[in-house]
C-alpha cells in the first residue's frame, strides 16, 4: 500500500467479505488487523483480489521477517532512486546548456530517441511498481497515487517520444522533450518512499522493543532426573519448572517456587525501581532477573503471557482510528478522483485559453497537477501519529486499548479516582503505636504492644490483622500465638496469652492473662474504660486511620492505628492533573471521615464517599448528564461497570488480564503519574495529528493551484514537473518526520 486510496481499497475488500466482523487497515505499518469467522486464506484472497498482496503474521512469518522485508525494500528503493537520478540529473542540467541537441536536426532526433529508450528502461526498473500498481487499480476500478504518477510520467514520456520521432506534429516552439521530468519525478518519489520507510521503522520500534523482551530459550528442569537443559521457548509447557539465573530475562509467566530475587519490570511497567520477589510471588515474561537464582513454575506460555497480550494490545491500538482519522479517510476516498477531474479541467483550460505552444503548456500543467497531488501525506497524517503515540505510551507503561480513547482523553473535564489501590497503596500498614499510662505502669514498651496484638492476630486473614502481623515480623518481634482465641462480631477479638512471670521469687512461674483487641464497644462489653485513649482515637480517625485498642487483663494499655498509606507520588500526580486543567474527584465506598482525610492529604477537593461498587457507574452517569467528559480510574475489577460507563476508563494496577480487558487504557504501574502521562501523551498525539492534517491540506491547497498555473496570467510562473515530484515526495517525509518528533518529546514529569 502506498497511499490513503490503497487503504480504502483494502478496507473495502475486507468489509465486503462475508464473515468479517471487524477490519482495521494501517498504512504506515502496512498491516491489517482482522476479526473474522473465515479462514485466513479467504481473507488473503480478498486482499489479492483488490490488487494487493498479503501474508499472515504468525509463528512462521512474524515481525522479524516483516522487518527484514522492510529493510530489503528500503535498500531497493535507494538503488532505484540512484538509477533514476543518475539519468535525470544530467538530463536536467542539459536543459540549461546552449549546445543541447535540437529536434529540428536529424542528429538531435536520434539523440533524443536513444535518450527516450534509456528513459524507458529506467522508468521500467525504477518506476515499474508505480505502473503495475496503476494497472492493478485500473482493473479493480479505482485510482490511487500510482495512477497519478503513472499518468503524469507516462504522458510526459509518450509526448516526448512522439516529438523525437515526428517533430513536425507540433509547432517549432512546442518541440520540447520531458524525459528529464519523467525520470526525475520517479527518482524523487522513490527517494521520498525510502526516507519514509526508514522513518516508519523508527516509529514502529515500540513493538520491536517489546518483541525483543521475550527470550528465545528457557532452562528447563526435567521432571525425570532434575537435570537442567536449555529448550526453545516454544517447547515449554504449563507447570514446567524453570531455573532463571541473575542477569537473565524471565522467559514465561510463572510463580516463584524457590529462591528470592529482585526483578526489573521497567520494560513493561515503566517503573524504574526493581521489585522484590520471593516464594509464591508471580513473575512476568520479559522482565529481568537481577540478583538471585530462582526456580519458577510455568503458569502461562506463548500467546497467553502478559507480554504477548500487551504486544497484541499495542498492535490493535496502533491500527485503531480516532474520529480525526476517520474524517481524513473519507476525504482521501474521493481525493484521487477529484485530482483527476482537476487535471482534465486544467488541460481543457490551457487548450482553450492558453498561449502558444498550447500543447506544451497543456502537457506541463496537467502532468504537474497529477504529480504534485499525492494522497500519501493525507493518508499517513493520522496513523503515523497514532503509531508513535501508542508506542510512546507503551514505553511509559500505558496500554491503549481503544484508538478513540487517545482523542477522548484530551477532552476530559473530570478525572474520578477510586481510593483503595488507586490513590492509596491498597494494603494496610501499622502507622502508630501509642502506649497509654496503664501500659507504662506495667512496664510495657511499644514493641510489646505489637507483640501482644500480633499474638492474637497471627492466625487471622483479616487485612487489619495481616497488617499487624506483618509489622511485627518487619520489626523482628517474636510472635507467640495466644490460646482460646475468639472473635467478637463487629467489635474485635479476645484470647489468653501465657508467658513467663517476672517475679524474682519464682522466675519460672507462668502467667496467663486475657488479651482484648478491638474498638471501644469491645472494651465497654468487658466493662473496661478506654479513658484517655478516646481523644487519641478520635484524632487518629480524623487522619484517615483505623484505631484499635489493646487491653491486657483489666487495663487498656495501648492504641494501634492501621491505615492504607497514600502512594508516595499521589499528591504530585494530582497537582499535575490539576495543572493540565482537569477537575479531580474521589469516588469511594469508604466512610466520609477516612475518605476526606485521604483527599485532603493529596489535594482532592471533591469526595463522594460510602458508594457501593455497583452504584459507582450511576455517579459517573450523573456527572455525564451535567455535560462533562469523565475519565474513571480504578483497579479494573471492582470498578468495571464505572470504567465501562466513563468516557475514558483507566485501569490502574499490574496489567492483569481483567485490568487489560476492562478499560480503554491500562496503567501497568501503580503510580497516578501514569494518568497524567496518558493524558499528556494523548494531547501531544492529537496535536500532532492536527499538525499533520493541516500540513497535508495546506500542501495540496497551495500545490494544486500552483501546478495548474494560477500564477501564470499575473507573473508568468509555471511550476516545473520535477519540482512538483520533489514537493510530493517531501510532503510524505515531512508528515512522517513530524510524527517521529513525538518519540523525542519529554513529558513534563521527565523534563
Amino acid at each position: 500500500m502506498h497511499c490513503a486510496s490503497c487503504v480504502q481499497q483494502v478496507q473495502s475488500a475486507l468489509d465486503q467479505l462475508e464473515g468479517i466482523e471487524k477490519a482495521e487497515v494501517n498504512l504506515p505499518d502496512r498491516s491489517a488487523s482482522v476479526l473474522a469467522s473465515v479462514e485466513p486464506a479467504k481473507v488473503i484472497a480478498a486482499v489479492e483480489g483488490a490488487g494487493f498482496g498479503a501474508t499472515l503474521l504468525d509463528d512462521d512469518y512474524g515481525e522479524d521477517e516483516r522487518q527484514a522485508e522492510e529493510r530489503t525494500h528500503y535498500h531497493q528503493q535507494l538503488k532505484k532512486t540512484a538509477a533514476a537520478l543518475a539519468l535525470g540529473i544530467p538530463l536536467m542540467a542539459m536543459m540549461f546548456w546552449d549546445g543541447m541537441p535540437m529536434l529540428n536536426h536529424a542528429s538531435g532526433q536520434i539523440f533524443w530517441q536513444i535518450t527516450g529508450l534509456m528513459t524507458l528502461a529506467v522508468m521500467v526498473y525504477s518506476g515499474g511498481h508505480f505502473y503495475r500498481g496503476a494497472w492493478a487499480a485500473f482493473k479493480n476500478h479505482y485510482a490511487n497515487m500510482d495512477t497519478l504518477i503513472a499518468l503524469g510520467t507516462g504522458t510526459a514520456w509518450l509526448f516526448s517520444m512522439l516529438i523525437s520521432l515526428w517533430p513536425d506534429l507540433v509547432p517549432e516552439q512546442a518541440r520540447h522533450v520531458y524525459f528529464e521530468a519523467a525520470v526525475f519525478i520517479i527518482g524523487l518519489v522513490n527517494l521520498g518512499q525510502a526516507l519514509e520507510s526508514r522513518a516508519r521503522g523508527q516509529a514502529s520500534q515500540a513493538i520491536r522493543k517489546l518483541l525483543t523482551l521475550q527470550p528465545e530459550t528457557a532452562r528447563l528442569i526435567r521432571k525425570e532426573d532434575g537435570e537442567e537443559v536449555d529448550m526453545r521457548i516454544e517447547s515449554i509447557q504449563k507447570r514446567d519448572m524453570i531455573r532463571v539465573r541473575p542477569g537473565e530475562k524471565i522467559p514465561v509467566d510463572g510463580k516463584v517456587m524457590e529462591g528470592e530475587t529482585r526483578v526489573d519490570e521497567s520494560m513493561l511497567t515503566g517503573e524504574p525501581m526493581p521489585v522484590s520477589k520471593k516464594k509464591r510471588d508471580e513473575v512476568t515474561a520479559g522482565t529481568l532477573n537481577q540478583s538471585g537464582t530462582i526456580r519458577i513454575r510455568t503458569l502461562r506460555v506463548g500467546s497467553d503471557t502478559a507480554l504477548a497480550k500487551i504486544i497484541d494490545q499495542v498492535r490493535q491500538a496502533q491500527n485503531a482510528k480516532p474520529a480525526l482519522g476517520r474524517l481524513a479517510d473519507k476525504i482521501a476516498a474521493v481525493f484521487v478522483p477529484t485530482v483527476l477531474i482537476i487535471a482534465v479541467l486544467t488541460a481543457l483550460a490551457w487548450f482553450n485559453f492558453g498561449p502558444e505552444p498550447v500543447s506544451a503548456y497543456m502537457l506541463v500543467t496537467t502532468m504537474t497537477v497529477l504529480v504534485i497531488a499525492c494522497p500519501c501525506a493525507l493518508g499517513l497524517a493520522t496513523p503515523m501519529s497514532i503509531m508513535v503515540g501508542v508506542g510512546k505510551a507503551a514505553e511509559h507503561g500505558i496500554l491503549i486499548r481503544r484508538g478513540d480513547a487517545l482523542q477522548q482523553a484530551t477532552e476530559v473535564d473530570v478525572v474520578v479516582l477510586d481510593k483503595t489501590g488507586t490513590v492509596t497503596q491498597g494494603h494496610p500498614e501499622v502507622t502508630d503505636l501509642v502506649l497509654l499510662a496503664a501500659g507504662k505502669a506495667q512496664g510495657f514498651t511499644e514493641q510489646d504492644l505489637l507483640r501482644l496484638a500480633a499474638s492474637l492476630e497471627v492466625a487471622s486473614e483479616h487485612p487489619l490483622a495481616q497488617a499487624i502481623v506483618n509489622q511485627a515480623k518487619l520489626e523482628g518481634v517474636s510472635i507467640q500465638e495466644a490460646s482460646d482465641i475468639k472473635p467478637v462480631a463487629g467489635q474485635g477479638i479476645q484470647g489468653q496469652f501465657t508467658e513467663q512471670g517476672s517475679s524474682d521469687a519464682s522466675p519460672d512461674h507462668m502467667v496467663s492473662q486475657r488479651l482484648l483487641l478491638g474498638n471501644s464497644a469491645l472494651m465497654e462489653h468487658f466493662k473496661l474504660d478506654p479513658g484517655a485513649a478516646k481523644a487519641r482515637m478520635q484524632a487518629l480517625a480524623e487522619q484517615g486511620k483505623t484505631p484499635v485498642l489493646l487491653a491486657v487483663g483489666e487495663s487498656v494499655v495501648g492504641v494501634l492505628a492501621v491505615a492504607d498509606p497514600v502512594k508516595e507520588d499521589s499528591k504530585a500526580a494530582i497537582a499535575r492533573l490539576k495543572k493540565q486543567g482537569v477537575t479531580v474527584m474521589m469516588l469511594t465506598g469508604d466512610n466520609p471521615i477516612t475518605a476526606q482525610a485521604v483527599a485532603s492529604e493529596v489535594g482532592i477537593d471533591q469526595v463522594i464517599a460510602e458508594v457501593m461498587p455497583d452504584h459507582k457507574a450511576n455517579e459517573i452517569r450523573k456527572l455525564q448528564q451535567q455535560g462533562l467528559k469523565v475519565a474513571m480510574v480504578g483497579d479494573g475489577i471492582n470498578d468495571a461497570p464505572a470504567l465501562a460507563q466513563a468516557d475514558v476508563g483507566m485501569a490502574i494496577g499490574t496489567g492483569t488480564d481483567i485490568a487489560i480487558e476492562s478499560a480503554d487504557l491500562t496503567l501497568m504501574r501503580g503510580s497516578l503519574q501514569g494518568i497524567a502521562d496518558a493524558m499528556e501523551i494523548s494531547s501531544l498525539t492529537v496535536n500532532n495529528i492536527k499538525q499533520n492534517l493541516l500540513g497535508a491540506f495546506i500542501y495540496n491547497g497551495i500545490g494544486i493551484p500552483l501546478a495548474a498555473g494560477v500564477l501564470f496570467p499575473l507573473y508568468g510562473f509555471l511550476l516545473n514537473p520535477a519540482f512538483a515530484g520533489a514537493a510530493m515526495a517531501m510532503s510524505s517525509v515531512t508528515v512522517v518526520s513530524n510524527a517521529n518528533r513525538l518519540r523525542l518529546k519529554k513529558l513534563s514529569v521527565d523534563a
